[in-house]
């Protein structure tokens, strides 16, 4: 199939070469013209701007877009539906909030250009292993893509959730179900890192993937990582958020769901960006006023 991809970070570089090994004719735009390069050392077709990678599709065109959620989607999917034609399909593959699917959706609708939303999980290690890929949209538009779909991702690792923004919608999700799974291992091996018994944790995370109920791929690379540095030297605990955990009690708040976990998990990652926490400094003083407690300077 053929297909337009624009954004060559991290993701779009391995999914273009993943895309290109099936043989799929990609045209690909990126703003880092050594970075086209790349892409077409693998056998992709270069463009120099959009202009240019709409021109060099046949109709009716498809074009993944995979850049920065926010502004830089936004700006992007504009430009983008003024050199598309009717009966051509922009995708979106970032981390987008499903609210604006549905508002693009309803735009594009308007200039007869199809919109599909792809939430896209995998990160770096998609290349090798595929990215399980939740589809939103209209029915006959994403299995029109369905082999674009396939070949992204491993066998039984993608499927079409519903409507317009179902796709990102169940990736958000997922994300915030990550946020809590990544603390609760980081609880866990902080406390057996103060153990008296000098645990092994690179081994322990080996043993747990083992038949453990606890079990997982983030499991699987928190050992790789443990065996690579044990102390975890040289590293800050400083963990940033990409958006979809926010997304995600907003979400809940508006259904009246209770998300405590995941609450806690993106709280503390706010408080891993504070050098200092000015509720902490409160504390220690209400201590001390109500205490005679000792602060420290």
């Amino acid at each position: 199939m053929e297909l337009g991809f624009i954004g060559l970070g991290k993701m779009g570089m391995n999914m273009v070469t993943r895309l290109q090994r099936d043989k799929h004719r990609i045209v690909v735009y990126d703003r880092t013209p050594d970075i086209v390069a790349k892409a077409e050392a693998v056998g992709c077709i270069g463009a120099a701007s959009l202009d240019e990678l709409v021109s060099k599709l046949r109709p009716p065109r498809a074009v993944w877009i995979m850049v920065p959620s926010g502004a830089p989607t936004e700006e992007t999917i504009n430009t983008l539906s003024n050199l598309l034609a009717a009966g051509d399909t922009i995708i979106d593959g970032g981390n987008t909030n499903f609210h604006d699917d549905v508002r693009r959706a309803a735009e594009l609708k308007k200039k007869s250009i199809s919109y599909v939303d792809a939430g896209t999980s995998g990160g770096i290690w998609g290349l090798q292993l595929g990215y399980c890929l939740m589809v939103g949209g209209d029915k006959g538009v994403v299995e029109w893509l369905s082999p674009i779909f396939s070949t992204l991702a491993p066998e039984n690792g993608w499927a079409y959730m519903g409507s317009h923004g179902a796709g990102h919608y169940v990736k958000m999700v997922h994300n915030g179900i990550e946020y809590s799974m990544m603390q609760g291992y980081a609880e866990g091996f902080e406390l057996m890192s103060k153990s008296e018994y000098g645990l092994d944790l690179a081994r322990i995370a080996d043993l747990w993937m083992q038949g453990s109920v606890v079990r997982s791929w983030l499991l699987e690379l928190t050992a790789g990582a443990l065996k690579q540095n044990p102390k975890l030297e040289g590293l800050k605990g400083y963990v940033q958020d990409s958006g979809e955990g926010r997304w995600t009690i907003l979400d809940a708040i508006d259904k009246d769901v209770p998300v405590p976990t995941l609450t806690a998990a993106l709280f503390t990652r706010f408080r891993s960006r504070m050098q200092e926490s000015f509720a902490e400094k409160l504390l220690a003083a209400m201590r001390q006023a109500f205490g005679g407690h000792a602060v420290r300077k």
